[in-house]
């Protein structure tokens, strides 16, 4: 079996439905994400931020990881997300996931804890040793508070399994830095909606995306577009896109999201405590900002056909 080589593209960080009850709704996640690969994205991602990582059991994790293993077709691949608070539990999961089939790894740094420099290299490259899945750095010091600099990767680039950033420091000259320092050693996904198309035009070779979970043609649209060089076709799409795109950068990213899903009937609202459904004001907000997109919404061209300007290797 051939897949898409790893890391290019638009990957969507896929939202956990849940039912009434507070159990997993796994008939609407299939539905999102086959959605997700009806439109064109590269891959799926489970269990990250967007999808409520914080609140699913560790079995919970897995299961979902199984179920997307037996309903998504084989050439796209299924990255599971890996944030714990010790270097062991990350370690575990790493060889679980291998086991089950993942076929790569988003490693957030450990959390709960505020480690150093020191300590946040020697929990990367201690997780890389236990597997032989190739991993993707989540580096976002906005939300996380831990800043993976370019020094540190330095340090990461012996380990020959960590191929990947997800670059969400929201400084797009650090994607410079990065392509300057590395060249592509390490492929670059941008990390945030906002500045996606802005993260793809200094070098990213893709995004792990948000709103992709209720709009994912437009999402592949503006990648495919800039991709392709018809940049102002890209550039209209994103621009009737970016009052959605500010609903990811938002602490609320998972009702807001999981709102616009459900008005694309990709989701429900249902979220796990501590979160709460919106209400009031903030709802009326942004059901409007979302019905506005909705009535708005641009035609897109043929996008799935376009000739791409960077070659995508095959690998087995």
């Amino acid at each position: 079996m051939n897949k898409t080589e790893l890391w290019h593209g638009v990957y969507p960080a896929l939202l956990t439905p849940f039912n009434a009850a507070g159990t997993i709704d796994y008939g609407m996640f299939k539905k999102n994400f086959l959605a997700q690969i009806d439109a064109g994205v590269a891959g799926l991602i489970i269990a990250g931020s967007l999808g409520e990582v914080s609140t699913l059991s560790t079995r919970e994790k897995y299961d979902l990881l199984i179920f997307a293993k037996e309903h998504v077709p084989q050439h796209i691949p299924v990255i599971l997300n890996i944030a714990e608070q010790s270097t062991a539990e990350a370690v575990n999961a790493a060889k679980e996931a291998e086991r089950l089939g993942a076929d790569g790894l988003m490693l957030l740094p450990p959390m709960r804890y505020r480690a150093s420099d020191r300590e946040v290299v020697e929990y990367f490259k201690t997780v890389a040793a236990a597997t032989r899945l190739s991993i993707m750095i989540y580096n976002n010091p906005v939300d996380y508070a831990i800043h993976v600099t370019v020094e540190m990767f330095e340090q990461l680039e012996a380990s020959p399994n960590i191929n990947a950033v997800k670059e969400s420091t929201r400084d797009l000259t650090n994607i410079t830095r990065m392509v300057n320092r590395f060249g592509d050693r390490f492929k670059i996904l941008g990390g945030v909606d906002t500045i996606a198309l802005e993260s793809q035009l200094m070098g990213a070779h893709g995004s792990v995306a948000g709103l992709v979970d209720a709009f994912p043609r437009e999402t592949v649209a503006i990648y495919r577009l800039a991709e392709a060089g018809r940049l102002d076709e890209a550039l209209a799409i994103y621009r009737w896109f970016m009052p959605l795109l500010e609903l990811d950068i938002h602490p609320r990213l998972v009702q807001y999201i999981k709102l616009a899903a459900t008005a694309e009937g990709l989701s429900n609202e249902y979220v796990r405590a501590p979160r709460l459904p919106l209400e009031g004001e903030e709802l009326a907000r942004v059901q409007k900002i979302i019905s506005d997109a909705i009535a708005t919404r641009p035609v897109l061209p043929d996008y799935l056909n376009l000739p791409l300007r960077k070659t995508i290797e095959q690998v087995s």
